[in-house]
């Protein structure tokens, strides 16, 4: 979740309100109703915050609303999930920031309210993007999430001569050496193949733009670097940064582009910047490692609401604080118009292709390999001689885990 305004931030509170009061009476709470059906979605929404949610409510094609489901351990913002009255489609608020995402969905993947295990989950959320890759409004669709402020950090007043940030990989001491210690939520990879059908579908929408997004956006045309961000909105596949820290400016943006690569091998393209992503993935993982979910039926959708960094000759203040992007808007609401062809594709094609799952060809999963598989990304792939330093508590989870390995690889 990307929010830039103090109008926004009242948008959030109206939204939750407006949420609060929908359908009480259609509301199933465990603690008083001991024997409602176990729900069994084909698709899951997850949101971040109210407005990326509300977009999904009182629209044409079902009602979310119909349903009002409380799961004991979600948000006390937002206690219930929300769902057809079929079961088919359900959709639920996390809340703000890594922490709030991984206890939500922690709490929804092992409810025994709900049967997860061949739901596709679709992450629908805003974020901020790169302009050297796409641009307000776009809808991206992401194979790798990175975390890419798990990270030492020192004040960049105090960075050696030779350092380009002050960010460097745990274990390291440069910025530029693969971290040697490895906490496992680092890179999550997750089924191309899907991917690329949420990109076909969502390739069918029209998107919506704002007249104040056209006109800020024609300020990135100054730079060749940025010609991605002075176009129009469109569909692109590239990856998603996640950082708890609400990160602004150029010299960050690039840094953490630079992060991005240093993971993945090369492999992600830095091109949206959220708070969530591998928060959820790594519940969803663990949920997936006792048979709760099917970790190849996730897919990451984020829509650009505002620029990581500002066009050449804007203070970096303005461009975050002050500035009228116009992005907000349409990027929320192309997470309707693009997410719902995904959705309908899903349950469109439910017995003829999803029902089954979708192969995964590509490694799914963590940088350990949790799921089983070689991650083509971190210790496991290249970096064969990278000494990564297994800590004590990592060595017990190998034997935990029957001998897999999970840090150093050679």
């Amino acid at each position: 979740m990307r929010l830039s305004t103090f109008s926004s931030q009242v948008l959030v509170l109206a939204s939750f309100l407006s949420i609060a009061v929908a359908n009480p009476s259609a509301s199933l709470d465990p603690r008083h109703k001991k024997h409602h059906d176990c729900t069994k979605p084909k698709v899951f929404i997850i949101s971040m915050f109210p407005p990326e949610g509300e977009v999904w409510y009182g629209i044409p094609e079902f009602d979310l609303l119909a349903r009002n489901i409380t799961v004991p351990g979600l948000s006390p913002l937002f206690p219930d999930v929300h769902c057809t009255s079929n079961g088919e489609v359900c959709q639920l608020v996390t809340g703000e920031a890594e922490i709030n995402a991984a206890t939500t969905i922690t709490a929804l993947v092992f409810s025994p309210l709900f049967d997860l295990t061949t739901t596709y989950f679709l992450i629908g959320g805003i974020a901020g993007v790169n302009p050297e890759v796409a641009t307000l409004g776009s809808v991206t669709f992401a194979r790798y999430a990175v975390q890419v402020a798990l990270q030492y950090e020192f004040d960049a007043r105090e960075i050696p001569d030779n350092f380009t940030t002050g960010y460097v990989p745990q274990g390291s001491t440069s910025p530029t050496e693969y971290p040697q210690s490895i906490y496992g939520t680092e890179v999550f990879e997750v089924s191309e193949p899907l991917r690329q059908l949420a990109l076909s579908f969502a390739r069918t929408a029209t998107l919506n733009d704002s007249t104040a997004a056209i006109a800020y956006r024609a300020n990135y045309a100054s730079s060749t670097l940025y010609t991605a961000g002075s176009q129009g909105p469109s569909v692109v596949a590239c990856d998603v940064a996640t950082s708890d820290v609400y990160f602004s400016g150029t010299l960050l943006s690039e840094a953490f582009d630079n992060t991005t690569s240093l993971f993945t091998n090369g492999s992600a393209t830095y091109c949206t910047t959220a708070q969530e992503d591998n928060a959820t993935l790594e519940a969803m993982l663990r949920a997936d490692l006792n048979n709760r979910t099917d970790f190849s039926r996730v897919v990451i959708m984020r829509t650009a609401s505002d620029f990581d960094r500002p066009f050449p000759g804007e203070p970096g203040t303005v461009n975050l604080f002050y500035a009228d992007q116009g992005g907000f808007e349409p990027a929320l609401r192309n997470i309707y118009l693009a997410g719902i062809k995904v959705v309908e594709g899903i349950l469109g094609g439910w017995e003829s292709t999803f029902k089954g799952g979708v192969n995964a060809t590509n490694y799914i999963g963590d940088i350990f390999g949790s799921l089983g598989g070689k991650p083509d990304f971190g210790p496991g792939s290249e970096f064969n001689n990278n000494p990564v330093v297994l800590k004590k508590r990592h060595l017990r989870n190998v034997k935990r885990m029957g001998g897999r390995r999970v840090g150093r690889v050679g």
